[in-house]
């Protein structure tokens, strides 16, 4: 389900609903603390304010964003 009016911060579904900040092409920042499942049922917490979530999978303390999307090579048709 999909609800593009959600795009003004100021018209919340819901007052109580996390807000989630998406960076293109960098991670997804919640606030914490967090405890997040991975798909093998693992769990990773944190109890920091502000959580980085890797949203680009190269991450090496994946779910945790380690800034490895700031590596990022050109790609070669730019």
């Amino acid at each position: 389900m999909s609800d593009r009016s959600a795009s003004d911060p100021s018209r919340s579904a819901r007052p109580d609903a996390v807000r989630v900040r998406v960076n293109r092409g960098g991670p997804m920042m919640i606030p914490g603390p967090v405890n997040i499942e991975l798909p093998d049922g693992t769990h990773v917490t944190s109890d920091r304010f502000q959580v980085a979530v890797c949203a680009c999978g190269r991450s090496r303390t994946y779910p945790l964003c380690d800034t490895s999307h700031r590596r990022r090579r050109p790609s070669p048709s730019a």
